[in-house]
């Protein structure tokens, strides 16, 4: 297994489990950015953001988890991309709105770009929208 490919799963299982920045920021340079076209993320632009925000969700969807579906390495452009499914229910209290006790399985996708062995950007590809839907927040 590539080196980039080990740092990305440990930051990938960091962030998917709510460790925050605290427990990614081994993995990144300091102002990793973050970008995705995504409502609820739409000012979310640093990685430290995101993975904060990540924290945060997990604490009113404290079930949520996640199923790797793939995880592949392009060595050429330095970068590593998963695709994964979250699964979670809104049972707990602050979100954006009471807890509906709905579920949602989601599909998305990260692509960490590498500065040497740091992760520089991530991008994520997800479509909120549906997700809102599921979960009854639109």
């Amino acid at each position: 297994m590539a080196l980039i490919t080990e740092i990305a799963d440990k930051f990938f299982v960091a962030c998917e489990t709510g460790m925050g920045w605290e427990g990614c920021k081994a993995y990144c340079t300091p102002e990793a950015t973050f970008a995705a076209q995504a409502e609820p993320l739409a000012d979310v632009k640093s990685l430290q953001q995101y993975c904060d925000w990540m924290k945060g969700l997990l604490g009113f969807m404290p079930d949520g988890h996640y199923e790797v579906v793939s995880f592949a390495t392009d060595e050429k452009r330095r970068n590593v991309s998963a695709y994964a499914v979250f699964h979670a229910t809104h049972t707990g209290h602050g979100g954006p709105v009471p807890p509906t006790g709905k579920k949602v399985a989601t599909d998305y996708v990260y692509v960490m770009q590498f500065d040497g062995d740091k992760i520089k950007h991530m991008q994520k590809i997800w479509h909120a929208g549906l997700a809102m839907k599921a979960l009854g927040w639109a």
